[in-house]
């Protein structure tokens, strides 16, 4: 009777939605124990729960990794052996055994009546699951596989779904079950018809396959609406190739802005070509490295600690390159003032040096730097998918956009930098500390690329030539937008990482990068100053 009471309550909680952690595993010790009265119950309850400690506990029973252990004067009960410990199955408590104690131990198997059930269980248990992600990354598993028997589970779960997204892909995963298993000739082209206007990109292949042998079965109606879902499926394909081409553009866009923002002023200030200035991208991806050891030796890459490494390596790569590209201006830059032609040739050396410092100090090969947990996986909408990654690098470069727009507009050092800008000898007649503004202007440019490079850590690798892929880029930023001019800069960075983007899939990278040359080349011919071309006050008056 107790069994039974047990019983109701956990089928009642479990249809409810609210069914624990806890009482799965007291059910699931009592299937295994045979202690239930009702098994097809049991494994319903089991199956509504969406526990995924479910699916982990039966792929150890089948394989006998369940032990049984009855200690003196207490009942039997079942032992598992999780993550080098060895727990009570119905409570998740340790219990006290020897490696050797354990081995010793009956097994607790399956019976082969019941693994064709249990394979049930576990194939349909992330129907039910509490998390949106499991539950539509189940249905659409179970409908490509098309099997009839899991058509009425999914019709089932379609209609008590209330989520939007799980509810499409439950209604994608029926249409595509029923491509195989329709019950009438009508139904299967509603099917076709259907998955068209859902843009199924998983069912591609089935249509197409419908396409062929229908065209062999003289079935016009079946192949009229399997071809047109077939296009209306590659439109859908060709418009999110195009989106997701944006979207990388964008990021790319974001990296270019990032790193032009400094150079653009101290290019627009000091009138230096600074081929260097991909190596303080790189300055700031090896910080990021860095600090990454310093919280993997301190805290162990499984602490939570850990995942602060990134988000501290941001602020530290600025003061580290900002600190490098102060020394660097008191005791190199400095002499190169309104010499293009000699820095151009004296700071192509200097990035020659510093990236074989990286080099002796990393070594020559690529080293990687982990993502944080909130930066993992991706973001989709309407079918394109963003990895969040990305999407942090563009709103971080926002972020840097609103940070130099303060620093330029609404402090004295900004005020400095634009009156030095438009006349230095002005300013320093004025009172302006011209050379303490070179310095900081400097150290602060360096900063941004360095932040720049913590941020690409996160979208590849970090090594000592990193920088380079984005120099060249950079001065075509500066010079397309107006030299000196930071809203040009954003408008020219965010128009050249997306034509890269969508030039080369269509072209090559190769190819792709000589086009923009190209359109590049064309347009300076047109406005030779750029988007925004630089006045003085001499021009005005």
């Amino acid at each position: 009777m107790k069994k039974a009471i047990l019983l109701f309550s956990l089928v009642w909680t479990a249809l409810a939605g609210a069914v624990e952690t806890g009482e799965i595993r007291m059910l699931l010790e009592a299937l295994a124990l045979e202690r239930v009265e009702d098994q097809e119950a049991t494994l319903e309850t089991l199956a509504e729960s969406g526990d995924e400690y479910v699916t982990a506990f039966v792929d150890a029973w089948r394989v006998g990794e369940v032990r049984e252990y009855q200690p003196e004067g207490s009942e039997l009960f079942l032992v598992q052996e999780v993550s080098g410990k060895y727990v009570r199955v119905a409570t998740g408590e340790p219990i006290e055994l020897s490696s050797e104690a354990y081995e010793a131990l009956d097994k607790n198997r399956a019976p082969r009546k019941l693994r064709r059930l249990l394979t049930r269980v576990t194939d349909t248990i992330g129907l039910a699951s509490r998390n949106v992600d499991t539950r539509v990354d189940a249905a659409l598993k179970l409908g490509a596989s098309q099997n009839a028997e899991y058509l009425p589970e999914l019709r089932k779960r379609f209609e008590a779904e209330t989520n939007a997204r799980a509810k499409r892909a439950f209604e994608e995963a029926i249409m595509i079950s029923l491509l195989a298993n329709a019950e009438s000739p009508e139904e299967r082209i509603e099917a076709v018809k259907r998955l068209g206007q859902l843009h199924s990109i998983r069912a591609k292949d089935k249509i197409l396959a419908i396409v062929e042998s229908s065209k062999e079965a003289g079935d016009e109606a079946l192949l009229v609406a399997a071809e047109s879902a077939s296009r209306a499926i590659a439109d859908h394909e060709e418009l999110l190739k195009h989106a997701g081409s944006f979207f990388r553009g964008l990021s790319t866009g974001s990296v270019l802005l990032m790193v032009s923002f400094g150079l653009a002023i101290t290019f627009g200030l000091m009138g230096i070509i600074n081929m260097a200035h991909g190596e303080f991208i790189a300055i700031g991806g090896y910080t990021c490295f860095v600090v990454q050891g310093y919280f993997s030796n301190w805290f162990g890459e499984g602490s939570p600690a850990f995942q602060w490494f990134f988000w501290v390596s941001l602020p530290v790569s600025f003061v580290v390159a900002g600190g490098i590209g102060y020394l660097l201006e008191k005791g190199f830059f400095r002499f190169l003032y309104k010499r293009p032609l000699e820095s151009l040739l004296a700071t192509w050396g200097l990035s020659m040096v510093m990236r074989q410092a990286f080099r002796l100090k990393f070594g020559a090969a690529n080293v990687q730097v982990a993502n944080p947990d909130l930066l993992l996986g991706n973001f989709e909408y309407a079918g394109i998918s963003m990895s969040y990654a990305r999407l942090f690098a563009i709103a971080f470069a926002g972020f840097v956009c609103v940070l130099t727009w303060l620093l330029l507009t609404k402090t004295n050092l900004g005020l400095y930098i634009r009156a030095v800008m438009q006349n230095r000898n002005m300013a320093s007649s004025l009172g302006i500390p011209v050379k303490r503004v070179n310095s900081m202007t400097f150290a602060f440019g360096c900063g941004l690329a360095a932040m720049a490079g913590a941020v690409l850590t996160q979208i590849g690798n970090v090594g000592p030539t990193m920088g380079q892929a984005y120099i060249v880029d950079s001065f075509m930023v500066v010079v397309v937008g107006g030299v000196g001019n930071l809203l040009g800069a954003g408008i020219s960075a965010m128009g050249i990482g997306v034509f890269d983007q969508f030039l080369q899939p269509l072209f090559g990278p190769v190819m792709g990068k000589i086009i923009v040359l190209g359109m590049i080349i064309l347009f300076l011919q047109w406005k030779p100053g750029g988007i925004f071309p630089t006045k003085s006050r001499s021009m005005d008056d």
